[in-house]
């Protein structure tokens, strides 16, 4: 008797570098269980997965463009080639991309996207086109989910962007927790003796190196903490348009030999294993995985209130030194009292990190592609 063909669904991220919706893109596909999908990850500017665990059970495509948007019609192929039950896009320039492709798709593959950060918060920046308002607005309705990371996006889509409702879910990013533990545990146990490290509070941020995430609010709160704690360092991982600048101000007076420009980072677990504490400066954010990734691995964590999400999520937590605005300043005065308050190597459990573990996220993203695949068959 042949077996039932199982639903085809094809993850979309523009490539698997360091970033967040990169990593979120890659444990979906090496997680979600292939006895019940068959699966196919399309990467646009990337000619390889760069993500070991993927080639065993998913089919990679390389549309091999440049840009997201010069994809258009290699996705059309693709999609048009395989026919997926179901699309799921993982960053918002790609998510626009596919509305606007949605009405030349095959009939029966739905659409999911995943919103990777608060929008309004985004356009209010600046340096957005635009035409970004009425894309959401107009677009984001032919989705048949959008996939929010905290209610705080869900309300700013459907409250400013009128995104209806019932497309709206908000489902956790998957966290490797255990892995990451792991993986802390061996860097550490492989780690030099005390009396061979570099002495003095080791600062630690990872991200893009963009205007958005702050890493040059860390620095002027560095100049500050660095009065009382003239030993602290910082290192950064991450890379971006932002590096120059970024580099310039680090040799500022104060500062001068006390930051590390790490790029690309591949071995987070050395990074969270020598680090005092994490810090999270970023301007605006939705719910970034660096900061999950460092609260799994157990490190203290200073914060600016990038979004209402993070406020929720770590307001009055053991551990955790959340800013009362987004200024250096502000910044500055959380860094020296975590300082002041921790011992050396100090960590913390982070119980809300339990919400996010790869596991029961995976479960939840499996319900939800059950729900819209369902919604066809009827």
């Amino acid at each position: 008797m042949e077996l039932p063909r199982r639903p085809r669904v094809l993850l979309l991220i523009p490539h698997l570098g360091g970033g967040g919706a990169e990593r979120v893109t890659a444990l979906l596909a090496s997680g979600l269980p292939k006895e019940k999908y068959e699966l196919h990850l399309a990467m646009f500017t990337q000619a390889h997965p760069g993500y070991e665990p993927l080639s065993a059970h998913v089919a990679v495509h390389s549309l091999g463009v440049r840009r997201v948007r010069s994809g258009a019609l290699p996705l059309l192929r693709l999609v048009r080639s395989i026919r997926p039950d179901l699309i799921l896009s993982g960053m918002v320039h790609l998510n626009f991309l596919v509305l606007l492709l949605r009405p030349l798709f095959p009939r029966r593959s739905r659409v999911v996207v995943r919103q990777n950060s608060t929008a309004s918060a985004a356009l209010e920046s600046g340096g957005l086109p635009w035409y970004t308002p009425t894309f959401y607005r107009i677009l984001y309705r032919r989705a048949d989910r959008v996939i929010c990371q905290t209610d705080a996006m869900a309300a700013d889509l459907r409250e400013t962007f009128c995104v209806p409702e019932a497309k709206l879910v908000v489902l956790p990013n998957p966290v490797d927790v255990e892995g990451i533990r792991s993986r802390v545990a061996v860097e550490k146990a492989n780690a030099p003796d005390a009396k061979d490290r570099e002495t003095g509070p080791r600062l630690f941020a990872a991200g893009r190196l963009s205007k958005e995430k702050g890493f040059d609010l860390v620095l002027e709160a560095l100049a500050v903490v660095r009065q009382s704690f003239p030993s602290t360092t910082l290192l950064i991982a991450g890379a971006g348009s932002e590096e120059g600048a970024l580099r310039a101000q680090s040799s500022l007076p104060g500062l001068q030999g006390a930051i590390r420009f790490a790029g690309h980072v591949e071995n987070m677990a050395a990074c969270f294993a020598a680090a005092s504490l994490f810090v999270l400066p970023s301007r605006y954010e939705g719910l970034p995985n660096a900061l999950l990734e460092a609260a799994a691995a157990g490190l203290p964590i200073v914060a600016l209130p990038s979004s209402q999400g993070i406020v929720d999520l770590l307001r009055g937590q053991p551990g955790v030194w959340l800013a009362g605005e987004i200024s250096a300043q502000a910044l500055a005065s959380s860094l020296l009292s975590a300082l002041r308050s921790l011992h050396p190597g100090e960590r913390f459990a982070h119980s809300f990190i339990e919400s996010f573990r790869l596991g029961r996220v995976i479960e939840a993203y499996e319900g939800l592609i059950d729900s819209v695949l369902n919604e066809v068959s009827r």
